[in-house]
């Protein structure tokens, strides 16, 4: 299942429910059909998320000798981590928080 995001600042952000769960979760909001992230609650929320970003890198660091180079077809991409996913929904709330515009989903 697909999650849309919207606000006023920035492009439509659209998600996997499980993502969307993950980061809803960071930041203390729960996925209901419709919601709301206050430009009261966007300081919070970018710093919490910001700090999970960070935890993340700490656990996944991008260091290419961890990994042995394959050739073609038997070379596999490491799947992204936290850091990489939650940047496009960080990008939308800092702007969100700049335009002082809420971000909603299931409208």
């Amino acid at each position: 299942m697909l999650i849309t995001f919207k606000s006023h600042a920035a492009q439509d952000l659209i998600m996997m429910k499980d993502l969307a769960l993950t980061l809803l979760g960071i930041i203390g909001k729960h996925m209901g059909e419709r919601g709301v992230i206050t430009t009261e609650e966007l300081p919070r929320a970018i710093q919490k998320l910001e700090a999970a970003v960070q935890d993340a890198r700490k656990v996944h660091p991008a260091e290419s000798s961890v990994h042995p180079v394959g050739s073609g077809e038997d070379e596999q991409e490491e799947p992204l981590h936290l850091g990489q996913r939650a940047y496009p929904f960080l990008d939308m709330l800092r702007a969100s928080q700049k335009e002082g515009t809420n971000v909603m989903w299931g409208v």
